[in-house]
């Protein structure tokens, strides 16, 4: 039966990875054919230039041909292998979405399940009931702060017409205080080797040594 079918195959199947890697050669190996006959179509260019026409020009000519007809059918099979890889790529760009996407799907899963069971911890009421107590305690400190700071025998009302007439009592009790005062000095302030108070001016020169003499 095997010679028939052909034996289960057992080696790895390619990925998509490895596919674009095998067609990125084949290109680059596309790319080393096509300089070669380019080398080759400048050559047989030169040669054309400069030979007069004859037989050798034609079959240098035919040579060009051939060569042309080479380097199209090397660029078309470029071009399809560039498009395969091309459809690859995003294939693989469109696996990779979608494998972050389902990463992202389960790690959403879990933190749903994880806040539904921190949540289910939760009771609504009891945390009403401490903002409530919490209110309440504002309230209580409020009333003792105002308590507290409240000021003893002064006049919630304060008559300004009798403020200024004390001032001015004041003012008057002042000014009798003072007459007959010769200073205004303590007498711990003054100096001890200062002239006496009562002197109204100092005292002259000569009849000071006339005191002495």
């Amino acid at each position: 039966m095997n010679r028939l079918f052909g034996a289960k195959s057992t080696a790895p199947k390619a990925t998509l990875n490895s596919a674009i890697s095998n067609v990125d050669t084949r290109i680059e190996s596309i790319d080393v054919k096509l300089a070669k006959l380019n080398g080759e179509l400048t050559v047989y260019q030169t040669r054309l230039a400069k030979m007069r026409d004859g037989p050798g020009k034609t079959a240098i000519k035919q040579k060009a041909l051939k060569v042309l007809q080479q380097r199209k059918m090397y660029e078309a099979q470029r071009d399809q292998l560039q498009q395969q890889s091309w459809n690859m790529e995003q294939a693989s760009m469109m696996q990779d979405n979608l494998k972050n996407t389902m990463v992202t799907v389960d790690a959403m899963k879990t933190t749903t399940k994880e806040l539904r069971k921190q949540y289910g911890k939760i009771d609504i009421d009891k945390i009403e009931k401490l903002q409530d107590e919490m209110a309440d305690l504002m309230d209580m400190g409020n009333d003792i702060q105002e308590s507290i700071s409240r000021s003893y025998d002064v006049p919630e009302e304060v008559d300004e017409a009798e403020l200024d007439a004390e001032l001015e009592a004041l003012g008057e009790e002042v000014d009798l205080e003072g007459v007959g005062e010769t200073s205004g000095v303590p007498a711990f302030l003054l100096d001890d080797h200062a002239p006496p108070q009562f002197i109204d001016e100092p005292p002259e020169a000569n009849k000071v040594k006339e005191a002495a003499g």
